[in-house]
């Protein structure tokens, strides 16, 4: 089944080098810029955050000794609102907490924020945490610190009971981070156009070489033994294309060597064929001469003239399907065309050899069929498909032409030939028309040359027509013969048939 070319072109290495470069591409700019991100966005978060919670313990550290303890409510919101006062934002909101008293520095502040799991870590630590929350969808940073004595001795140092909690929005930070968010967008596709743009060069540099290589490759599966590739470079398409070479080379060189054996054995045929036409010619008259004197001579001696006879009859007619094979083979061979009545000449092939009687024929009346063809190479293909019938069929034989399909340069004339016999087996179908083939290997002799339908193929090829071998259900063999019937104008001047 042939694939689509569409579909094909999906499937091509093009697009799968394309494909892969641009996901090595997209996965490579995505991790780059998801690493750029996290980078990008904890150093300022980071830097953000180590400036609040310095500024928020030194300014705690700073207000304490201020205030009496232990504080009372008012305490805790007076030391509350100082502590967001003194920030370097506007926006602080601070809680202080002793023991089960809060206070914050907006009054009726619930500090939502604040989780209890924080509290219970500033309780349990005596260091400063902080937490990154997001409440009501805006970003903020939480800091808490307990505050300790510190007594004669470092070691003395002990929790106060005194905690305070900061929270300062970050929406200047999620400024910064979406703003490095949207870089980081708008610098992903031109990297993806370059991915795309590079993978799209490197794969016009690796098909190069590739379509080369299918070009050539055609080219010699055409005829063109002599198509080399250009090798560029060292790498391994360089090699693919230095071996390819070599390879086109050593086809050339065998594929020239067969043809000269072939040509060698041809002219061996036709030279042989050729020489021999003379002494045959010699070998005839005498075997003529002989024949009219048989019925005179012993009858030993009449056997072996009779026999002498037959096999010099045998072996022209052999030398003749040569030297028209070798004509084939040379290229020598053309069509003499003449406007004749095609049933008219099929008739006159049976008769001239006799075969009225035990051919039936179903032909057109007169006139009912003509068409340019050559009348000799239509009596050849004729004679050699009822002859092959009597010899290796059984009657009846029978003989139909018609009119086929029309075609655009004209029309078709459908020569049948089919006999009562077994058939041809299935084996030997494909093989019927070989030159010399023998269904039955063991018989070495025949009555025939084995070149008749060899030759038959080839006058029926001359004429542009089709012949082939089948099985007639009912039984026999059936030999079909499409001849094409060009209009008037549609071929050539008339060619001599050349010897």
């Amino acid at each position: 089944m042939r694939v689509p070319r569409a579909l094909r072109a999906l499937n091509g290495l093009r697009v799968r080098l394309v494909v892969a470069f641009t996901l090595v591409a997209v996965v490579a700019t995505v991790t780059t810029g998801a690493l750029t991100f996290r980078e990008a966005r904890n150093g300022v978060l980071r830097q953000s955050q180590d400036t609040v919670i310095d500024d928020f313990r030194h300014r705690v550290n700073t207000l304490v000794p201020n205030y009496r303890f232990p504080p009372d409510a008012a305490d805790l919101q007076a030391f509350a609102a100082d502590v967001a006062r003194s920030g370097r934002s506007q926006t602080w909101r601070v809680l202080a907490a002793y023991r089960d008293t809060d206070a914050t520095s907006r009054p009726g502040d619930a500090f939502r924020e604040l989780s209890p799991e924080m509290r219970e870590s500033v309780r349990s630590r005596r260091a400063t945490v902080f937490q990154r929350v997001s409440h009501d969808g805006r970003a903020a940073l939480v800091v808490g610190m307990p505050v300790t004595f510190t007594g004669p001795y470092p070691v003395s140092e002990r929790a106060s009971g005194l905690e305070v909690y900061l929270t300062v929005p970050q929406q200047e930070e999620q400024g910064y981070v979406d703003a490095l968010v949207t870089a980081i967008e708008r610098a992903t596709v031109p990297a993806l156009a370059l991915a795309v743009l590079i993978a799209l060069l490197a794969a016009r540099g690796v098909l190069r070489p590739v379509r080369a290589l299918r070009r050539a490759t055609r080219s010699i599966a055409e005829g063109r033994l002599d198509t080399r590739l250009a090798v560029q470079g060292s790498d391994e398409l360089a090699d693919l294309s230095h071996t390819f070479n070599e390879t086109a080379a050593a086809l050339e060189g065998s594929v020239a060597e067969l043809r000269r054996m072939e040509a060698g054995a041809r002219r061996f045929a036709a030279d042989v064929s050729h020489e021999l036409r003379t002494p045959l010619a010699a070998m005839s008259a005498v075997t003529d001469v002989l024949d009219e004197d048989a019925a005179g001579l012993d009858e030993d001696t009449a056997t072996a003239v009779r026999l002498i006879s037959e096999e010099t009859t045998k072996l022209a007619a052999l030398v003749d399907d040569l030297m028209e094979i070798s004509r084939f083979d040379a290229g020598a061979a053309a069509l003499h065309l003449d406007e004749i009545d095609l049933a008219e000449s099929v008739r006159r092939t049976l008769a001239s050899r006799g075969w009225l009687d035990s051919v039936t024929a179903g032909l057109p009346g007169p006139g009912e069929l003509r068409g340019r063809v050559d009348p000799r190479r239509l009596d050849v293909v004729v004679a050699n498909l009822v002859g092959n019938a009597l010899r290796h069929g059984a009657p009846p034989v029978h003989v139909g032409l018609s009119a086929g399909d029309a075609t655009r340069t004209g029309e078709q004339a459908v020569l049948t030939v089919r006999d009562g016999g077994d058939g041809i087996p299935e084996n030997v179908l494909p093989h019927v028309f070989d030159r010399f083939y023998k269904s039955d290997l063991a018989r070495t002799r025949s009555e025939g040359s084995g070149l008749g339908l060899a030759i038959t193929a080839e006058n029926v090829r001359l004429h542009g027509g089709t012949v082939r071998a089948a099985n007639d259900p009912d039984g026999g063999a059936v030999f079909t013969v499409v001849l094409p019937l060009p209009r008037d104008g549609a071929t050539g001047a008339d060619q001599e048939d050349r010897t």
